[in-house]
């Protein structure tokens, strides 16, 4: 595995249904959910991000995005939010050439 995780033990059913065997089951069934559900380390030379998103819309706190050209994580107070950009225009102006 890439995240360097222990693998549970499942043991080899008996002939006859065993409560001691149903519990050891679930122990490594549960053990086998945490680590999978341990987002753990992170330890990379090389790392290419295709196609992310370019604002935080909808991505849960810790995920990257690509906003503007710079690698950004998302979060809680410091919203990237999409369709942020607005354009307004006061007055006229004239220029003469004489």
């Amino acid at each position: 595995m890439s995240r360097n995780l222990n693998l549970p033990f499942f043991p080899i059913p008996p002939q006859e249904y065993s409560n001691q065997y149903f519990e050891e089951v679930l122990r490594s069934y549960s053990t086998y959910l945490q680590n999978m559900q341990n987002p753990g380390e992170g330890r990379n030379t090389f790392t290419v991000f295709t196609a992310l998103q370019t604002d935080d819309s909808g991505l849960e706190v810790g995920a990257v995005f690509n906003h503007g050209g710079y690698l950004k994580v998302s979060e809680i107070n410091t919203p990237h939010v999409r369709g942020s950009e607005g354009t307004c225009g006061v007055g006229a102006v004239t220029v003469t050439i004489s």
